[in-house]
């Protein structure tokens, strides 16, 4: 009798030590947030499209990484950009940086520390493209919201959309050319 009650304490107190921790995977969130990101980006460089060769030697090189470092890459979580919406999320403002890129230059349009984007500036916009650039913002901020909620749902946490908005407001920031500009605890600073 003492044995079984001896077991079945053993049981309980080792039930009692193994806690599930649903953390949030924050390398794997901004290697996810540096892909759309520069995929945004890199959309509005319609003037500096990658050869076959570069393109080429790119998947290359992603291949050749793979390779070296599989055992690091399998100990990390993986964060899911990849369903229906948040492909379609990325497309539209893919699509839409090309019109977006020009205000982000002349500084009339700023990042926020939200994540989202402002009319910062509307000096150097025209007045009568005034009403279609803020527009394109507030469509691009609806997608942004959209893909951060997205992104939490995809991956079966919609807790993390706080986490994921702050990595991908950091990612927006540091990807971003220099001379534009940020917001940074309220105050809009130049990159």
């Amino acid at each position: 009798m003492k044995s079984r009650v001896m077991v079945c304490m053993l049981a309980c107190a080792l039930a009692a030590c193994v806690t599930v921790n649903v953390y949030f995977p924050t390398s794997a969130a901004e290697r996810a947030a540096d892909i759309i990101v520069k995929e945004v980006y890199d959309a509005g460089e319609g003037d500096k499209p990658l050869s076959g060769v570069a393109r080429a030697l790119r998947g290359a090189l992603l291949v050749v990484l793979d390779t070296l470092v599989p055992a690091a890459a399998a100990q990390q979580p993986d964060v899911n950009i990849a369903t229906p919406a948040i492909t379609a999320l990325r497309a539209a403002m893919a699509a839409r940086h090309a019109q977006l890129k020009p205000h982000y230059g002349s500084g009339a349009i700023g990042m926020q520390a939200d994540g989202l984007i402002a009319l910062r500036d509307p000096k150097p916009v025209a007045l009568d493209a005034r009403n279609l650039v803020k527009k394109l913002v507030a469509d691009e901020n609806r997608d942004r919201n959209r893909l951060y909620a997205e992104i939490a749902q995809a991956n079966g946490h919609p807790e993390w959309e706080p986490d994921i908005r702050r990595t991908f407001a950091a990612a927006w920031v540091e990807n971003a050319p220099g001379g534009w500009w940020y917001q940074s605890g309220g105050n809009w600073s130049q990159k």
